[in-house]
């Protein structure tokens, strides 16, 4: 018979269930011993829009203001998923990033990805983008019941003081340090597809100087 498995098996920041681990972005294996064999980092590469928005349905706790915690990744997943209904009609929408919780019920910071600008975006300043951002989030519907801890978020939205943030002024090796898991940060380069920026290593299959590494 196999060995008992110890009380906590998760490694790289995973969340012990009782069951399962749940792993952080860009981890994987049942007990989160493998780096992403490919970490898609090119939507960080155009300009974004920082914004703050104030859940009124959920109530903050210590741990979510660790971005490594399982807290702060549960609430982090549900809050970008309900940002991806909201502004999926916006035109050059790449994604949320959460950057960080804090009390007053929940505040969030975020960030809004967009496409570099083109055609007749060209000339459209990220203040009227923020502005645009501001406007879809305040108008979404929101839940019929948002007494706490009640099915969706019920939300507000408001600019950021660094409601302007550029394209990342890091360059791609800065970037893969940056997006991969902390203990595997070193194996990862920058290999560009096409449009796309992705960050592998030696064990990535289909690149140039690819090698078996058997399981991870």
């Amino acid at each position: 018979t196999p060995p008992p498995l110890p009380t906590d098996p998760c490694l790289n920041g995973g969340y012990w269930t009782g069951t399962v681990c749940l792993c952080p972005p860009n981890v994987d294996g049942a007990h989160c011993q493998f780096g992403a064999s490919t970490i898609n980092i090119t939507a960080e590469l155009g300009p974004s829009v920082a914004l703050m928005a104030r859940v009124t349905n959920r109530r903050f706790s210590g741990d979510m203001g660790d971005p490594s915690s399982a807290a702060f990744r549960s609430f982090a997943d549900e809050f970008s998923h309900t940002m991806d209904r909201v502004y999926r009609n916006v035109s050059g929408y790449r994604g949320t990033r959460v950057l960080a919780l804090t009390a007053g019920s929940v505040v969030v910071n975020y960030k809004v990805l967009l496409q570099p600008p083109a055609g007749d975006q060209a000339n459209t300043s990220l203040g009227q983008r923020t502005r645009e951002l501001l406007e879809v989030s305040n108008a979404a519907i929101q839940p019929q019941n948002c007494t706490e801890g009640a099915g969706g978020l019920c939300f507000g939205a408001l600019a950021s003081r660094r409601a302007f943030a550029a394209a990342p002024e890091l360059n791609a090796t800065e970037l893969c340090r940056k997006y991969s898991p902390a203990n595997f940060s070193q194996f990862y380069y920058p290999y560009r597809v096409k449009n796309s920026l992705l960050c592998v290593t030696n064990c990535t299959l289909n690149v140039p100087g690819t090698i078996d590494c058997g399981t991870g």
